[in-house]
């Protein structure tokens, strides 16, 4: 009978050992909550934008040809007239000498005509020939002049040519673009090199679509350095007819008043419009709640409620509005007073139990005497650890005969 009590007690042990244990019961999570609580909207709009050249060309070579050489580099400062690439010339120089010669053809053949005209004609004077065969010698003479001319006209043309294998800068300026290297075979007008053109600046950014129809030339902004904390007044000078293909958004820009004072060129400012509000909520009341607060919930977005009774959460959706610097601007689903959690909003689920986070707080002298009982504490340790050393005693010195000397 003991034997089968012993067997019986040892296989509920062994199910008891197989069985799986007990989930481990969910942490309690501490979260941050804040009271909502209505605000005056103030917040005006403000856009990144890039300091531009009014005018910035691209310079190409009026004819086609091998790069021999480029004089600039990319961020160079030039003057008008510089040199800036180089092309092969040699073809177009056999191609004006060509057109040199034919020029000292006609001119040639030109005497001759005029020559033979003035005997012809004083032939005709004696009625030696007819009226007929003098004409035909002022016929000739004027082809002859006309193909001189014509010839003339192309070794112009050939002359300007050779010219154009010099790339020049038209304006002064910088430097900010380099399109083409040497060695490179470009065709007529493609562009090599990239100018700004000294003169006035403009501010150029993007705005959406529903933004798109406050802004008007002449709208009063202010432009604020991103580096430098300096502010200037400027206006719109030209806003987009269309919509970006890629970005959709529209262009516009804004002409700086003062040029002395200009940020440099490619320099990102902000821009801050004038007299533009918030959507229409300028000087109303409004909730605005921190952008952790805020959550995905399917297609919606959503927030925490704390029931302070309870001390659990519930999902609760919210309408957007707009923004407003880091913070969003509530347009319905809370009211002035409810607890939402500001953080920690993707670890919890409905229903769940949390408590409120508190800071700790350390007063200086706090921190100073823990530094001193610290100091103290290792003061103590070094002195007990050397009280229990045992005492150092001088070696042994040995005898001649190898024992120890008594």
């Amino acid at each position: 009978m003991k034997k089968t009590s012993l067997a019986l007690a040892c296989v509920a042990l062994l199910l008891a050992a197989c069985s799986p244990a007990a989930p481990p019961q969910e942490p309690i999570r501490a979260v941050k909550v804040l009271t909502v609580a209505s605000s005056m909207f103030t917040s005006s709009y403000e856009y990144a934008g890039e300091v531009r050249a009014r005018v910035e060309s691209r310079l190409g070579f009026r004819v086609g040809g091998k790069i021999l050489k480029r004089q600039v580099e990319l961020g160079q400062r030039v003057q008008a007239g510089q040199l800036l690439a180089q092309l092969d010339p040699q073809d177009y120089k056999l191609a004006a000498d060509a057109a040199r010669s034919q020029l000292q053809a006609a001119a040639t053949n030109r005497d001759l005509a005029a020559a033979d005209f003035r005997r012809y004609k004083e032939l005709r004077d004696q009625n030696f020939i007819s009226s007929a065969e003098l004409e035909r010698r002022d016929t000739t003479l004027k082809a002859a002049q006309a193909q001189f001319e014509q010839a003339q006209s192309q070794l112009s043309v050939q002359g300007n040519q050779t010219a154009y294998t010099s790339l020049v800068a038209d304006v002064a300026g910088v430097v900010t673009a380099i399109e083409a290297e040497p060695g490179q075979v470009v065709a007529a007008g493609t562009p090599v090199v990239r100018i700004a053109a000294d003169g006035v600046r403009d501010v150029v950014f993007s705005v959406p679509e529903d933004k798109v129809a406050t802004f008007r030339p002449g709208l009063p902004v202010l432009v604020r350095g991103w580096v430098q904390e300096t502010q200037l007044v400027a206006r719109v000078r030209e806003v987009a007819a269309s919509a970006d293909p890629v970005t959709r958004t529209f262009q516009i820009k804004v002409s700086l008043d003062a040029k002395d004072l200009s940020p440099p060129l490619g320099a990102t400012v902000y821009v801050v419009p004038q007299g533009l509000g918030g959507a229409g909520t300028e000087g109303r009341p409004v909730i605005k709640l921190p952008t952790s607060a805020l959550r995905q919930d399917g297609q919606a977005s959503a927030v925490w409620l704390l029931d302070k009774a309870s001390m659990t959460v519930k999902s609760q959706v919210v309408q957007i509005a707009t923004a407003d610097g880091n913070e969003a601007v509530i347009a319905a689903g809370l009211q002035p007073g409810m607890l939402v959690v500001s953080a920690g909003v993707h670890v919890l689920s409905p229903g769940q139990k949390v408590t409120i986070y508190e800071e700790k707080s350390y007063p200086a002298s706090a921190g100073r005497a823990q530094t001193a009982i610290n100091s103290g504490a290792n003061d103590a340790a070094a002195v007990k650890l050397a009280a229990s050393a045992p005492a150092l005693a001088p070696a042994p010195v040995k005898a001649a005969n190898g024992s120890a000397a008594k």
